[in-house]
């Protein structure tokens, strides 16, 4: 059941100074949708602004860059149609080692950034009658791996609350869509990896941290290993194309084969699986 290109409709990415939310961008704009885009680096959109984009600075944490972006698009386009909620980045560390403070930032970026902004977005939307959300979590949403309890615990609330969000939104015709990447080559594992190796590289954690870091570079460092952006937004474009979308898209390398195991061969065997790849 799907529907032609999306012309006249208006979109928000959100983390889209690089990665999925550029490639997000650029495969919504080739839709014909009016796009924004809102990151907190401006230089880092040049190239989507040159294609036809609104860049917008916005930092997911802070309420008013939140309120300031949806006041500029209610005024010049009436609000928005697809919400592309992407703007996130991944927190390792033991949790003995890492800090309460870093943990609830990651939070605040993750989840509480991305609900807020939805929330704010939601009264036009459901004055118009239709309108899709996609919120970008990740296999990371349905497994686990050393190392990654906060960005996990991060990614399985996503999918908490994204199931609750599409019940209460069906009936005013608004689709909530999960969208769960797997190893996308983007900056994600460089950002992650050193803060992890401050964390729990030297102290009582540092074998599983060392070696979780010579896993990652090895998986993202060689080419083919992960998969590129283009093809979550081309998920994500699917999606909102659709006018009976899927509730979730499991994308990428290695999301569906790990999701499977999780699943269907509970934990002792989803735990020999994650540390094999962490000796």
């Amino acid at each position: 059941m799907t529907s032609t290109s999306c012309p006249a409709k208006v979109a928000l990415v959100t983390g889209a100074s690089s990665g999925i939310g550029k490639e997000t961008g650029k495969r919504l704009l080739r839709e014909g949708c009016v796009v924004y885009v809102a990151a907190r680096r401006l230089e880092k959109m040049e190239d989507l602004r040159e294609l036809g984009a609104i860049p917008l600075k916005m930092d997911i944490t802070v309420e008013e860059d939140i309120i300031a972006a949806l006041e500029r698009i209610e005024s010049n386009h009436g609000g928005i149609d697809i919400l592309v909620n992407n703007a996130g980045f991944g927190m390792y560390g033991s949790v003995e080692e890492s800090n309460i403070d870093d943990a609830r930032y990651q939070f605040e970026v993750n989840l509480f950034g991305m609900a807020r902004l939805t929330q704010l977005a939601l009264p036009a939307m459901r004055k118009k009658g239709f309108g899709t959300i996609v919120n970008i979590s990740s296999m990371g949403g349905k497994i686990y791996s050393p190392l990654g309890s906060w960005y996990h615990a991060t990614k399985h609330a996503v999918e908490g609350w994204s199931d609750c969000l599409r019940l209460e939104l069906k009936p005013f015709g608004i689709n909530v869509v999960i969208i769960e990447p797997g190893a996308i080559a983007t900056e994600w594992a460089d950002i992650m990896l050193d803060p992890m190796i401050s964390r729990s590289g030297h102290g009582p954690y540092r074998k599983i941290a060392q070696s979780l870091a010579k896993a990652m570079r090895s998986l993202y460092d060689t080419e083919g290993s992960a998969s590129p952006p283009s093809v979550v937004a081309d998920a994500i474009v699917k999606a909102t194309r659709a006018s009976r979308p899927k509730t979730r898209y499991a994308i990428g390398k290695l999301a569906k084969p790990l999701i499977f195991i999780r699943q269907y061969f509970g934990d002792r065997i989803f735990d020999m699986a994650v540390t094999s790849r962490a000796k």
